[in-house]
This record gives structure tokens, sequence and C-alpha cells, in this order.
């Protein structure tokens, strides 16, 4: 995703859906919209009995993936929760894992004070189930701004490295935890320090 033309910038802007302080801040109660930034991903995917027989070094194993279309919303912005949680399900199923089997959500977080709430009740309302232990959750926008078309390339990434290094990078910018989410009943905790799942 590169840059050249000011014109969506400048659109974006006008729509106050980019934030005047030049950062993300994703989950907090300041979060005033997202910084664009540039980025280009690649990865290199083979089949996991071909990477071993192979002597491939693994960095981590995609178990499932899922699309759809968001349906009926408020707007651009504002994402579908309920479109949302079908993805999510699809996603686990395919995967054949449980909920409560994934420990860490690197999540799409723009720092939307509209989004982020409605993307967090999409993630626990399917996450909780069977959990007893919170789910870490983190965005990596928050870090180097929102990619747009390269932004899920950058979510997988980082998840991959948190994976190899055993170890959750920090979630920026996050020091009062946005008043629209009911933080209290949700099983989800915002990594703030790097730690090690």
């Amino acid at each position: 995703h590169l840059i050249f033309n000011p014109a969506t910038t400048m659109i974006f802007a006008r729509a106050r859906m980019l934030s005047p302080h030049g950062t993300c801040k994703t989950f907090d109660a300041e979060a005033d919209g997202y910084v664009r930034s540039e980025g280009c991903g690649v990865l290199v995917l083979k089949r996991l009995s071909d990477a071993q027989r192979d002597g491939d070094n693994v960095i981590a194993l995609i178990r499932g993936s899922a699309v759809n279309q968001d349906g009926k919303s408020q707007g651009f912005t504002a994402p579908n929760e309920q479109a949302q949680e079908a993805v999510i399900r699809s996603a686990l199923a395919q995967a054949q894992l449980l909920p409560a089997d994934i420990a860490y959500l690197e999540a799409h977080g723009t720092g939307t004070p509209l989004g982020d709430p409605i993307e967090l009740a999409a993630a626990n309302n399917v996450y909780s189930e069977g959990r007893n232990t919170p789910l870490y959750v983190g965005a990596c926008k928050t870090n180097i701004g929102h990619s747009e078309a390269a932004a899920g390339m950058a979510g997988v990434i980082k998840a991959a490295l948190a994976l190899q290094h055993d170890h959750i990078p920090p979630h920026l910018h996050f020091t009062t935890p946005n008043p629209f989410v009911p933080w209290a009943s949700m099983k989800l905790h915002v990594v703030t320090r790097g730690q090690a799942f």
C-alpha cells in the first residue's frame, strides 16, 4: 500500500476519520481516528508436510481462515457486529478450534470511537465461550498506523512473529480504556507491556 496522491487523505480528514494527533489510540478513551501508513508484506505459504519434508523453518501455522461481507452497518467506519462474530466462528470451525483455544487476538483496531467497541464486543461474544483466562488483545496499528490494503498482512506478520519469539509486543497509546466498552464484563486484556504467551 503506497500513498501517492493526497486526495484520499484529504477526503478522510474531512470525514474526521483520521487522528489529528498522529497516533492510533486503539481501544483508548481518546481514540479519535487512525493514521494512514504505507506498507508491504509477504508471506511464503507451504503445506506443513512439505515444509517439514524440506527442512524449512516453520514460523507459524495457519490452521484456518474465513472471509465474509460486513453486511448492513451504520456506515463505512462502523463494522457490523454480527458479521464479525460470524467470520470469527467460521475461521474457528475451519481450524477445528474452540474459542478458548485462542490465547491472543491481533485485532483490526483502527482507533475509532465507534468501530473499536463494536469489534471488541464481537470478539468477546465469541472468544469468551468456555474461557477461564483472559484473551490477550492488541493491534499493530498502534505501532505502525493503518496500512489499509496491507493492514491484514501486517497483522498476520505481527502474530506470526509473536509466536516465533513467544512474545506479544506492547499495544501502544492505551492509557484510559474506552468508556463505551464494558471492560468489567469482558474476558479481554489489552497487552500494554510486552509479555510471553
